[in-house]
């Protein structure tokens, strides 16, 4: 792997693995009623790369699953993620 490659890999983990934690931290916190992450958060760590942990956290911690904007949203970013990686590989690398 080169080294941008690496980059990108452990920025993906990173994103990931704090968009999945950031579900399970803020769905404690509405139990217990205390501050709260906020949605453009939540939003912002997938847009940048972490839907897929933040997907996995909504529906592993049942979080945001009644919003449809969440529902909708979360999936949306991701396949749009998909769609520019195919993208990129089809038009620049290939």
């Amino acid at each position: 792997m080169t080294p941008v490659q690496i980059a990108l890999a452990a920025w993906l983990g990173f994103l990931n693995l704090a968009a999945f934690a950031a579900m399970g931290v803020d769905k404690r916190r509405a139990k217990r009623g205390a501050w709260r992450i906020r949605e453009r958060t939540l939003f912002l760590l997938a847009l940048f790369g972490g839907s897929i942990g933040a997907i996995a956290g909504m529906w592993l911690f049942r979080h945001k699953t009644r919003h449809w904007y969440f529902v909708v949203g979360m999936p949306a970013i991701l396949i749009l993620q998909i769609a520019a990686v195919v993208a990129i590989w089809y038009f620049l690398i290939r």
